[in-house]
């Protein structure tokens, strides 16, 4: 079977949203997929579709109107997934906190794992981020692979092997762990 696993860290499916910013970090991003900066020398492919994307991409502050399709887009993305706020708005709100229709940054909606401050961001910060999440998407990958263990040992006792209470509850863990 082909295994898509060990492909993710080369050619990593980035799903951008804008959540409602000024366009300033959207214009970034287009700068950082242009020839100057060429993110996609990293094998970054920019997606509209949430089913096929690795890496989430948020710019702008989190509105009234933008949360809920923000928390959809989220959820409909395959583990494993990173998010990054990319700009100041993302982070906290930025210029626009406290305003009427704005609430604080994606972090109290969604986890994020990368943020990428500045108004507007630039190019080189960006390839940064997404350098740092293809490091922690390899970890989340890793982190899914381990086994996990079903069974607790059989006791032996005077010579008599015991094979009751061996199986493991749903998040018990083992005495040896």
């Amino acid at each position: 079977m082909f295994d898509l696993k060990k492909y993710r860290k080369k050619s990593p499916w980035i799903l951008h949203y804008n959540a409602g910013s000024c366009n300033g970090c959207d214009i970034e991003i287009l700068a950082a997929l242009g020839p100057k900066y060429d993110l996609e020398r990293f094998g970054v492919v920019n997606t509209g579709n949430p089913k096929q994307s690795d890496v989430f991409l948020v710019t702008g502050p989190v509105t009234f109107r933008s949360r809920e399709r923000l928390v959809e887009l989220y959820t409909q993305m395959p583990e494993p997934k990173v998010v990054i706020a990319f700009g100041s708005c993302t982070c906290t709100g930025g210029v626009f906190r406290d305003m009427y229709n704005v609430e604080d940054g994606i972090d109290r909606y969604i986890p994020v794992d990368v943020y990428v401050p500045g108004c507007a961001a630039s190019p080189e910060l960006l390839i940064d981020g997404v350098v740092k999440a293809l490091e922690i998407l390899e970890r989340k990958t890793k982190e899914m692979e381990k086994p996990f263990k079903l069974f607790k040992e059989a006791t032996t006792r005077d010579g008599i092997t015991n094979r009751r209470n061996m199986a493991l509850k749903v998040g018990e863990k083992d005495e040896e762990d």
